[in-house]
């Protein structure tokens, strides 16, 4: 260690003199009071130099040596150099702070900013390490077990042992798809002119694209209140970008950025972990279905009857909890996590597994990019609870609950949205009816999400086969067919949801479309399935290769 009286010295030191004294740290003496530790690593050949106080290469043997000690304004910075570093980067701060910063290092020491540093790191690894508290309403006494409930933190299933190299492949898929993100948020820091807080209803809010997919993309964004959005397609003009970039574009329209003073650079950061932390290699629970369900949600905010009530806090915590509502879906249901004793399972207590999973990381990533931390706390903790509110609504064993209460209100015609109880429920039931609303799309949007729910339905169904475990319903590639699992779908979630949404939206061109939709797609799935259930009957003697041949690769 140093004198204090050094400090004073080294704040005057100009900045060439200072860069130089950093370049040539690889060749301080250390102090003499480390000889004894350094000969008991070294040897005695890491010997005394010359001038007593430093050491000298011999030119036969090799040995490890610094070259002459460096002083400056006389002294000797004989120091370790991570104490001699840290002492720099204190002068530095000093003399960088002007005549404020000297009055305060001429009343203390180096210690003192030393120390203040020392702070700055501890509050630093606080902010990203933290863990999250436990909730009043759920899981109470849980706070010290849900430090494991960081990001990226999910134990994977062992999916892998199906079929490895098809994993493989999707695993080299993923990190070429990854490093692509990544390219592509390098281009988004230099392109996007969002960055420079452009109003929302600036012609250029669009251009928060990559400056090759701006037009078609830019494009596809000026008519996201659409309801034939093609989110594939708009994932592919992105570069498997579709959640962030949505987001982004989303918050900008809606002046949220402005409203909350969200720092962009935080924003960015915050919703690259929640596209990241979904899965790619799910057929269904991954980025772009939080894409979509975002994309469904937006418009169902848009709806009149909503619109003209929702407050911007409404709207931040809406679009929050759709892009955030499935993040880290490790492809399997509840009831597997329960036979397999998951520790989340144990964690929630059997209740609501998942859904408590996803708010609970979408709470810790909030945290870790300090989105929030520039508002009140009692602020930050109500926003906090009231997205668990909406994430925890898309437990679909809640369905009836929900479906009861939406009826009765509308029955007694009670519902009040200038209460903020009553549109939060609204906001519940919009998010619920935008995680189901697939086979309300068009035909083809529609298709392509039924064949991958399945698809990950037949993977958990394959796992437990493997596993000798029971087939979970609607699992089993062997006897539940797409078509089949739709009609069921659709007669006893999505059908009785949207007809009570329909009734509360009336009149809307967008819930018409939508159950115009519905009625068609059952209709086409029951047709399919009726020509699926006559191939399965028909002696495969007969026709060999026949029947369901093309017709059950077509729908499966």
């Amino acid at each position: 260690m140093v004198s204090c009286s050094v400090f004073p010295v080294l704040t005057t030191i100009s900045q060439p003199s200072l860069c130089s004294t950093l370049l040539s740290l690889h060749r301080t003496f250390l102090c003499c009071a480390m000889m004894p530790v350094l000969e008991g690593i070294w040897g005695p050949d890491f010997k005394m130099g010359n001038s007593g106080l430093g050491v000298y290469p011999d030119e036969h043997s090799g040995t490890r040596a610094w070259g002459p000690p460096v002083t400056c304004g006389g002294l000797s910075l004989a120091l370790e150099l991570p104490a001699l570093i840290r002492h720099l980067r204190a002068a530095w701060r000093a003399r960088r702070g002007g005549a404020q910063g000297h009055k305060r290092t001429q009343g203390g020491t180096w210690c003192e900013a030393l120390q203040e540093e020392v702070e700055e790191v501890k509050q630093d690894l606080e902010n990203s390490c933290a863990h999250l508290e436990a909730d009043g309403r759920l899981n109470t006494g849980h706070a010290g077990v849900l430090l494991a409930e960081r990001r990226g933190s999910y134990p994977l299933i062992g999916l892998r042992v199906l079929n490895t190299s098809s994993q493989q492949g999707e695993v080299e898929s993923g990190t070429r798809r990854k490093l692509n993100r990544l390219l592509s948020f390098q281009r988004f820091f230099h392109a996007s002119r969002l960055l420079r807080g452009l109003a929302s209803h600036s012609p250029g809010s669009l251009h928060i694209l990559d400056n090759d997919y701006l037009g078609q993309a830019a494009h596809m964004l000026s008519k996201v209140e659409t309801w034939n959005f093609d989110i594939f397609l708009f994932d592919r003009l992105t570069n498997g970008n579709s959640l962030v970039t949505l987001m982004c574009h989303l918050f900008n329209v809606c002046d949220l950025i402005h409203h909350f003073q969200l720092d962009m650079v935080k924003l960015h950061r915050f919703l690259g972990m929640v596209q990241d932390d979904y899965h790619s290699n799910n057929p269904y629970h991954n980025a772009v279905h939080a894409a979509d369900v975002t994309q469904a949600m937006y418009c169902y905010m848009k709806e009149p009857r909503l619109a003209e009530q929702l407050t911007p806090l409404d709207g931040f915590l809406g679009l929050m909890a759709a892009a955030a509502h499935d993040v880290d879906h490790p492809g399997v249901n509840q009831p597997f996590l329960m036979k397999t004793r998951h520790h989340l399972a144990s964690l929630y207590q059997n209740t609501s597994v998942l859904e408590s999973h996803h708010w609970r990381s979408t709470v810790g990533m909030l945290r870790e990019s300090g989105l929030l931390s520039h508002l009140p706390a009692n602020i930050s903790q109500d926003i906090e609870q009231q997205l668990g509110s909406l994430i925890l609504a898309t437990d679909i064993s809640r369905q009836n609950e929900f479906l009861v209460t939406f009826r009765e209100h509308l029955d007694n015609q009670d519902l009040d949205l200038q209460l903020a109880s009553h549109r939060h429920f609204m906001l519940q039931i919009a998010l619920k009816c935008a995680d189901v609303c697939n086979p309300c799309r068009d035909w083809e949007l529609s298709r392509q999400w039924s064949e991958r729910v399945c698809e990950e339905f037949y993977r958990q169904g394959d796992l437990e086969r493997k596993l000798n475990m029971e087939i979970s319903p609607l699992c089993d590639k062997l006897t539940d067919s797409v078509p089949a699992v739709q009609i069921g779908f659709i007669s006893y979630i999505v059908q009785p949801l949207f007809q009570e949404w329909q009734r509360f939206t009336e009149p809307s061109l967008l819930s018409q479309m939508m159950m115009s939709n519905l009625h068609k797609n059952k209709d086409r799935w029951s047709r399919l399935w009726c020509v699926h259930a006559a191939s399965e009957t028909q002696p495969h003697s007969e026709e060999p290769g026949g029947g369901g041949g093309g017709d059950g690769e077509d729908i499966s």
